[in-house]
């Protein structure tokens, strides 16, 4: 294999995977590289004893790109959909409630008196412009009510990011919010308006049910989409090989010259690649690291981006001994519980081929940006505690007969004060050196989809820079 090549790809999770995906689409020569023994990064699914096990990501939602994606691959007929109109719960004062969607929730009990008004006041009013940089749990309390921030929108935070709402930017992390309020001075009115922006600016792609379909995965596991872009890059995918430098060449003689000197150190031994692009998509940390003989400010905002740890802890358990009949998603859970689980997921009422005939397959998560000390945990200690905590709640009668736990010291990105900053002056330093990328889910999100609409944007990028 040519060590020259018109872009090189370091870090081979979803984000590095799409992008090289779409660099090879677009024609261009390349190469992705992996430290890891296998592609993927947090996205593994695990098939043993009758059970397919998710060990990071449960699912994911549809999108226009990662539809088109599956389709080219050959694999859009492998998905599989979750009933959309399934259940979700909250744990509240000990008991699971169903959390009604659309109007009927301004009725429901997860609603005080205050925050009803607070909402009707945020529909019919008009507030001043709001901060910069704001928290989650600063915007909720300001706008509607703290029983809300405890009861909903906590737990909605530590579903997705793992993440402190006290922490959590408003801006980075839930953009269209912001956008809103700035645009009509009011959440309500604001949100319809700013979708109604974003789509016709782009466009108006028709979605099949498939696209619209809340949660979906395919027959075997999310990692059926880590495999087929894997087969599709074939040998330009490199596992076991770690880059040790990054060096930038003179091309002021030559400007079609490679740009970019890349070391690499693993399992093949030494090798220096030449690349005329280089796209970065591996955690901030490491990224930081292989920037800083460029420039010591790389290091500086990407170490800056932190990091939630989460155990996944998958149990199995035969129906009969679980009391509760596990109809819906699952369930979240306020910090206010005390529990030491964020939410469970039921997999198996999710999704069929998930667990045996008779068994169920629930999937718990602890830990995050609230309870980091959790993970200093053993598997055999989490596993107990979240049966323990599960008991109670789902009437569970016996021990477990399944069980797969994962730990991730670095599992999510946090969106916390200060990132939209950071990502603004990464973004100027980056300009500062042609042919560098930066590919990755504390760019635009953490959802698989976004990822791979993020990604796919970035090998567009580079295909106009080679263009123009």
């Amino acid at each position: 294999m040519s060590n020259r090549v018109e872009a090189l790809v370091v870090g081979a999770g979803i984000s590095g995977l799409a992008t090289a995906y779409g660099l090879q689409k677009a024609g261009i020569a390349i190469r992705v590289i992996e430290a890891a023994a296998r592609p993927g990064g947090v996205i593994q699914s695990v098939k043993r004893d009758g059970y397919l096990v998710e060990c990071g990501p449960q699912s994911f939602s549809g999108n226009g790109s990662i539809s088109a994606m599956c389709r080219d691959l050959g694999i859009l007929e492998e998905r599989v959909l979750a009933n959309p109109i399934a259940p979700r719960f909250v744990l509240i004062d000990g008991k699971l409630r169903n959390v009604p969607m659309g109007p009927g929730l301004l009725a429901s009990s997860f609603m005080s008196g205050g925050t009803r008004t607070a909402i009707l006041r945020d529909i019919l009013g008009k507030s001043e412009s709001p901060e910069p940089d704001e928290s989650v749990a600063e915007f909720v309390r300001r706008k509607f009510s703290a029983t809300l921030l405890d009861r909903l929108v906590g737990p909605f935070v530590s579903g997705i990011y793992a993440g402190d709402p006290e922490k959590l930017s408003l801006r980075a992390a839930f953009p269209i919010l912001y956008e809103a309020e700035k645009a009509a001075g009011s959440v309500t009115r604001g949100v319809f308006k700013v979708m109604k922006q974003r789509k016709s600016s782009n466009g108006t792609r028709p979605q099949t049910p498939r696209e619209k379909a809340t949660l979906q995965t395919f027959r075997d596991g999310n990692e059926t989409l880590i495999r087929a872009i894997a087969g599709r890059l074939a040998e330009r995918l490199t596992c076991g090989m770690e880059v040790t430098r990054v060096e930038t060449l003179d091309t002021r003689q030559e400007p079609k010259a490679a740009r970019f000197r890349v070391r690499l150190r693993g399992t093949r031994g030494e090798e220096t690649v030449d690349a005329e692009r280089l796209i970065v998509s591996v955690p901030t940390e490491i990224a930081g690291r292989l920037l800083e003989p460029l420039d010591l400010g790389f290091a500086a905002q990407l170490s800056a981006i932190g990091y939630s740890g989460v155990a996944v802890v998958s149990l199995g358990y035969r129906k009969e001994d679980v009391g509760n009949n596990l109809a819906g998603f699952g369930f979240l859970v306020p910090r206010s519980s005390g529990l030491g689980i964020l939410g469970t997921v039921w997999n198996s009422s999710l999704f069929p081929g998930r667990a045996p005939q008779g068994e169920a397959l629930l999937t718990s998560f602890v830990g995050g940006a609230t309870n980091p000390g959790a993970l200093a945990k053993s598997p055999e200690q989490l596993a107990a505690q979240v049966h323990r905590e599960l008991t109670p709640l789902l009437g569970l009668r016996k021990e477990p007969v399944f069980t797969n736990v994962t730990l991730w010291q670095r599992a999510i990105p946090q969106y916390n004060l200060g990132h939209t900053v950071r990502i603004a002056a990464l973004e100027s330093l980056r300009i500062r050196y042609p042919g560098l990328y930066f590919s990755g889910n504390y760019l635009s999100g953490p959802a698989i989809g976004t990822c791979v609409e993020h990604a796919l944007k970035v090998a567009d990028e580079v295909r106009v820079s080679f263009a123009n």
